[in-house]
């Protein structure tokens, strides 16, 4: 608990640091459609405790969805992410909720189109709930790096294509309900390729 709260205390110091900049900047708000692939790894007692199973493949280019919300001029752009993916495999269920703050850098390319780079600091919620299986929650950091380019529709109206990677340290138990644990599940980094459509506000 008390990294959770150092987590959310970092996070508050960062959004307090970069509202002071560019107070006059536009408001901007996102929908974003994506596939995520997790790297997870399995503890030496779950790895003798289940066969051949692919913890790569409990969350493999699965649907991610999210909102965003944020400051945005013809420099840069800072904002907050949530977004959320779950998937399964080998009878295990695990779902993945990113809380992120995020700076871009904007480098233009034509009138209507630029590429953006940066990078994103905040927390990963990840939640075990297979079948049968007793629910374990835990939270971890994330940080990362997310570069892509954007093409404006209108003055107001944006679409982009981006990729983010973050790396994180959640892990959650797996165990039979009422019964032992089988071992432990750890989120080591997830990439994401996405579609988002902008607004500005």
């Amino acid at each position: 608990m008390k990294s959770f709260n150092t987590l959310l205390a970092a996070m508050a110091v960062c959004a307090a640091g970069i509202t002071t900049v560019q107070a006059a900047d536009d408001n901007f708000a996102s929908l974003t459609y994506g596939q995520t692939s997790d790297k997870v790894r399995k503890s030496g007692l779950l790895q003798r405790n289940t066969d051949n199973l692919n913890a790569d493949g409990i969350i493999g280019k699965d649907d991610t969805w999210g909102v965003r919300l944020g400051k945005i001029n013809d420099q840069g752009r800072y904002y907050m992410t949530y977004d959320n993916v779950s998937g399964d495999h080998s009878g295990l269920k695990l779902r993945q909720e990113n809380l992120l703050g995020s700076y871009d850098l904007f480098l233009p390319v034509g009138d209507t189109t630029k590429l953006f780079g940066g990078g994103s600091l905040g927390m990963t919620k990840l939640t075990q709930d297979s079948p049968g299986a007793s629910r374990d929650t835990d939270y971890g950091y994330a940080v990362g790096l997310q570069a892509g380019v954007i093409q404006e529709i209108t003055d107001k109206a944006s679409v982009e294509l981006g990729y983010r990677y973050l790396r994180t340290n959640a892990a959650t138990e797996v165990g039979q309900s009422g019964g032992p644990k089988d071992g432990t599940l750890r989120l080591t980094s997830s990439a994401q390729t996405y579609l988002s459509a902008n607004y500005k506000f």
